[in-house]
């Protein structure tokens, strides 16, 4: 009876503890999570399980997207739809890294993080930015003269001009961690935006080029077109925005440091999803889509013009002993008329018919045959016309 209290004090020590350990971690996550992971499962922080989830569903669409090509390469005839393939992929690749480096911002950041963000973030966006750029070169070749440049074109152009960014950024972390010997973690964030600019100088030229696939003889190709300026519009208003939030916004709401990562991952998502539905959707979509043959005639098109109507002897040249019959056997209608409206004016008490089914008539082969003369009826003849 004397050990039911030590009992009960050694049930007390094991909750107590149990308590300890699961206030120090956060709900939702599990016990041996390691802190800087905690956003990927914190359910008092719902934004990072939000923004991760969205993410791995860009992940798996654009994963998707990159199959179906691949599997439908083959089938793809139409050299015009074949030769920007390449610069496809290389759209698919880029949006593909926009969505995995959204889980570098839900991650808590560290020397290295920070440095794989301030590279990654505008050479993946440039690598973006330059296909559309080259995509609007290439619908406005299509709208105006009905040809595509070649795919080697349009992949060296998009990557050399993410090369450019490549370059930027990499000055960018030279100058401020090696020479300068600062942490990678510690910059402004307009010192993160000033070294975007040339993202936003491609994107404003794709928006302005963009504009001109609207304009050519190529009608099929300007829904293309389209779809180009919808995407390039919602994604200079994504950047605006997140500009906006993480310069002034999260400054004057005092959430400076709470609010920063939320914000940059936040644009990295929806600029993601804009890719893929207002772009990537559709060009997959026409690229694997058969092409309809120019030659083949609409027959629903009302705006065709209609076949001429006319008559069977315009269009049919009959032989001319045909002709001589028919005008021999109109003869012989015409005489039969006018006998049996004589006979029947000479009785007076018939109404005039004009003519007679009980008359044998002759027709032009049946005098040939009889040697000149008019044959007779025959015995069997039943009132009907011969001819």
């Amino acid at each position: 009876m004397k050990t039911h209290p030590a009992i009960v004090f050694l049930l007390l020590f094991v909750i107590s503890y149990g308590s300890s350990e699961n206030s120090s971690t956060s709900r939702g996550c599990g016990l041996d999570l390691l802190p800087q992971y905690v956003y990927l499962c914190d359910l008092d922080a719902i934004w990072g399980i939000v923004v991760e989830a969205v993410a791995g569903a860009g992940v798996l669409t654009t994963l998707l997207l990159m199959l179906i090509l691949l599997v439908r390469l083959p089938f793809i005839k139409d050299k015009e739809k074949k030769s920007p393939l390449g610069m496809h992929f290389l759209f698919l690749f880029g949006t593909l890294g926009l969505f995995g480096l959204t889980f570098a911002f839900i991650i808590q950041e560290d020397e290295t993080l920070c440095s794989i963000r301030r590279f990654l973030w505008g050479v993946i966006f440039a690598l973006c930015f330059s296909c559309l750029l080259a995509q609007a070169w290439r619908l406005r070749r299509l709208v105006r003269h009905g040809k595509s440049p070649s795919g080697w074109h349009l992949a060296g152009m998009a990557i050399c001009l993410m090369l450019v960014q490549v370059i930027i950024a990499t000055e960018w972390l030279i100058l401020t961690i090696v020479r300068d010997k600062k942490l990678a973690c510690s910059y402004e964030p307009m010192d993160f935006v000033m070294a975007l600019i040339y993202v936003m100088f491609l994107m404003v030229v794709a928006m302005g080029l963009s504009l001109f696939t609207l304009c050519g003889k190529f009608k099929k190709w300007k829904k293309n077109g389209v779809c180009l300026i919808i995407t390039v519009f919602f994604s200079i208003l994504i950047w605006v925005a997140w500009m906006t939030m993480y310069l002034f916004g999260n400054i004057e709401l005092k959430r400076k440091d709470k609010w920063s990562d939320p914000t940059l991952a936040i644009a990295l998502v929806s600029s993601g999803w804009v890719f893929v539905i207002f772009h990537a959707i559709p060009e997959v979509h026409c690229t694997i889509l058969p092409s309809q043959q120019e030659n083949t005639p609409n027959y629903f098109d009302t705006s065709q013009p209609r076949m001429r109507e006319t008559a069977f002897e315009e269009d049919i040249q009959l032989p001319r002993s045909y002709m001589e019959n028919k005008a021999f056997s109109m003869d012989e209608h015409n005489a039969a008329l006018r006998t049996a409206g004589f006979r029947n004016g000479s009785l007076g008490s018939r109404p005039s018919a004009p003519f007679r089914s009980n008359v044998y008539q002759p027709t032009e082969m049946a005098v040939v045959l009889n040697g000149g003369t008019i044959p007779t009826a025959p015995p069997s003849y039943t009132g009907r016309h011969l001819w």
